[in-house]
């Protein structure tokens, strides 16, 4: 058998955009629904090229990545996947948002996101979280294979590598504290400010201890499901809100905080006017963190209103970046190392079948020319001189590819350019495509 039948789906891309690529409204518009998720990635298997895939879809960003056996193909299919998508929800094109990066530049990318050196917040540590669900998600939906698997584990020990061999982690802010952060340039104080949040979910849960922590002694609580909001206040000495009724609760609210997970508007621009009317106008802050905005963007055009988003938290973001600079060089150091280490072992699936198709071409060669001597001219050597011929053409043979064996697997990883060439070249050289 041919190397090239055992040709493995070795090319690994991704395509999709974050938070610095596009706005928070195209991001939306590309995002996946959890619910379809699967959906999607079925959707994905129907792409002859795209014989593995995950999707990623959080607040800040939308990915896809895949294990292809033909690169260029499998990327502008999952642009027009992403397209597609997009189109469901508007008509304005994804070109000047996307991004593709494909091979080692791939495989660095997701260790950067796995380790937080990509997020809007480097060192937060809810986007690893985010990564296990999305490749759980994919894994249950059996659109993950021996690539993807080894990508995804191998980003999770890259993160772990980061969190435990620098300081990232250790003076990481969340989304949550830099919401605390921006409250605080907001007001001169929050100990005299009541605020809402809407939301009891994990990041509901860092928010509220994050707005103790800055000095907030006065905070309601809602969520779609009450128990979840009746034990978060508990625990933080808030006031519980049923869902139905935090409409009537937002006259008393100074700041009011978003961070849930659904995709809808749950406060729009008329009921915070009549909301302002009722508190005689008195300022009121809106901070939208969920995963899709929960306020219409129309409340900024209100007067005394102010609305921030996900996108507004770079500026104050990007100052706690210079702190930890250092430590961010040391993780990028970690990925890097990684990065060879992987394509090391990408580049030796394709290695195996090569050698070993090799192998079995200079065996036939060498059994060939053994059947055709003992046949003829040396017909009458004894049993003992025939195992002595074979046992020195044999070793011919293993003294033969020695040399260019251990060369191909010493450079394997170093340049995978140079690996992937001499691979090539063995094939062409001794017709191992047939």
């Amino acid at each position: 058998m041919g190397a090239g039948s055992n040709k493995v789906h070795k090319d690994i891309i991704i395509v999709g955009m974050n938070h610095r690529s596009a706005p928070i409204e195209v991001r939306e518009s590309v995002a996946f629904e959890s619910s379809y998720v699967r959906e999607a990635l079925n959707r994905l298997r129907s792409h002859a090229t795209i014989q593995e895939s995950v999707i990623l879809s959080t607040c800040n960003r939308v990915e896809v990545v895949a294990a292809s056996s033909n690169g260029e193909s499998a990327s502008e299919q999952l642009k027009a996947f992403l397209a597609e998508h997009h189109a469901r929800k508007s008509s304005d094109s994804l070109d000047n948002h996307v991004y593709t990066y494909h091979g080692s530049e791939a495989v660095r990318h997701l260790f950067r996101v796995a380790a937080s050196l990509d997020s809007m917040v480097i060192g937060e540590p809810q986007i690893l979280g985010q990564l296990k669900q999305y490749y759980h998600a994919a894994q249950e939906a059996g659109t993950v294979g021996t690539i993807l698997h080894r990508l995804f584990h191998r980003s999770f020990s890259v993160a772990k590598r980061v969190r435990n061999e620098t300081g990232i982690a250790s003076r990481a802010v969340s989304v949550s504290s830099v919401a605390v952060e921006l409250a605080k340039r907001i007001f001169d104080r929050l100990d005299d400010k009541t605020v809402m949040l809407i939301g009891a979910g994990k990041m509901g849960d860092l928010m509220a201890r994050h707005l103790q922590r800055g000095g907030v002694h006065s905070l309601m609580v809602t969520n779609r499901t009450f128990d979840r909001a009746v034990e978060l206040a508990g625990r933080i000495h808030g006031s519980p809100i049923l869902f139905e009724d935090f409409p009537r609760y937002l006259t008393l609210a100074d700041l009011v905080i978003g961070c849930t997970g659904s995709p809808e508007i749950l406060i729009d621009a008329v009921t915070v006017d009549r909301v302002l009317r009722e508190r005689k106008q008195k300022a009121m802050f809106f901070i939208d963190i969920g995963e899709r905005r929960n306020f219409d963007p129309a409340i900024n055009e209100i007067d005394n209103v102010y609305l921030y988003n996900i996108d507004d938290l770079k500026g104050v973001a990007e100052e706690n970046l210079s702190e930890r600079s250092s430590e961010a060089e040391k993780a990028e150091g970690i990925v890097q190392e990684e990065v060879q280490h992987f394509t090391g072992w990408i580049q030796s699936l394709d290695q195996v079948p090569t050698i070993t198709a090799l192998r079995q071409r200079l065996e036939e060669i060498r059994q060939k020319e053994l059947e055709r001597s003992l046949g003829g001219a040396l017909r009458g050597l004894s049993e003992k001189q025939r195992e002595a011929l074979e046992d020195m053409t044999s070793a011919m043979m293993n003294k033969i590819l020695h040399a260019p064996m251990t060369h191909i697997k010493r450079n394997s990883g170093d340049d995978d350019d140079e690996s992937t060439l001499y691979i090539a070249a063995l094939k062409k050289l001794f017709d191992l495509e047939r």
